[in-house]
């Protein structure tokens, strides 16, 4: 695990063991963290974040979903904000919890850099790993998605997490090795030129499967992943599950009107990321 430190951007950056910081820098990159009752390692995750985005590119913004949480992840938030403005900190929040897929779309439609990357505040995923997923983006994909190589989840979590997998491949074909993996890195542009209906569980493979029903070509890599420190996690819960399946036999229906209702922007070819420092 990375170490964790709380007092200054610089020294979050020393203690991360990311590539070497090319010559030139990256393109723009917004870093979206959805946050629901993580009062206790928000601050880490926001800091360890901004110290990795510090190290690849000048052009950066951490944007932190607060959704609806009821303990003082708020008001950690704030703090940051106050102390270190070189985090580029961003706060969109929600009165209510409105769920994992509504925070995820709140920040990803405020994103104002070239590129979104987005992973969870619970610090299961070592974020230096992001300088492993820019040159995939550079020439060869519009999405670099990672998937946990060794998923350090309880056996009833990775159970749900295979018989999911399976259902969407069945329903949509295959869509991605592990479809909810909260590490993912694509163009704003993506983004941009789907519309997810979802709001809960289904977000992730309703916007991979629309992504790539237009034409967004998608690149898979291996990622690490540890067991959660703080808060807890709700997608295990009967009710999250049961809505999961309804949504996605939904938006099987519903695929085809969808894509051809669509008048979100259409997909161009996309430019390669230059990796020029300006």
């Amino acid at each position: 695990m990375l170490n964790r430190t709380c007092e200054n951007i610089p020294e979050a950056v020393n203690a991360m063991p990311t590539e070497p910081r090319p010559s030139e820098s990256w393109p723009s990159i917004s870093a979206v963290l959805p946050a629901y009752n993580e009062e206790a390692g928000i601050e880490n995750a926001v800091l360890d974040l901004a110290g990795v985005l510090s190290s690849l590119t000048d052009r950066y913004e951490v944007v932190v979903t607060n959704d609806g949480s009821r303990d003082r992840t708020g008001e950690v938030l704030a703090r940051l904000q106050a102390r270190h403005p070189d985090a580029h900190l961003r706060v969109v929040s929600h009165e209510n919890n409105r769920g994992y897929g509504a925070a995820l779309a709140s920040g990803f439609d405020v994103a104002r850099m070239d590129l979104i990357f987005f992973t969870d505040g619970d610090q299961q995923f070592d974020v230096g790993e992001l300088a492993r997923l820019l040159p995939r983006l550079a020439n060869t994909a519009d999405l670099v998605i990672g998937w946990r190589e060794h998923r350090a989840d309880p056996p009833v979590r990775l159970l749900n997490a295979w018989l999911w997998k399976q259902l969407v491949n069945l329903l949509f074909g295959y869509t991605a090795r592990d479809v909810d993996c909260a590490f993912k890195l694509f163009r704003r542009t993506v983004w941009q030129s789907v519309s997810v209906r979802s709001r809960g569980a289904t977000f992730s493979a309703e916007f991979l499967i629309k992504a790539r029903r237009r034409g967004f070509r998608v690149t898979e890599l291996p990622v690490s992943h540890y067991p959660r420190a703080t808060g807890r996690a709700t997608g295990a819960k009967l009710s999250v599950i049961v809505r999961a399946v309804s949504d996605l036999i939904q938006l099987r229906r519903d695929l085809a009107h969808d894509l051809g209702e669509d008048r979100r922007v259409q997909p161009a070819r996309s430019e390669p990321v230059h990796t020029g420092r300006h």
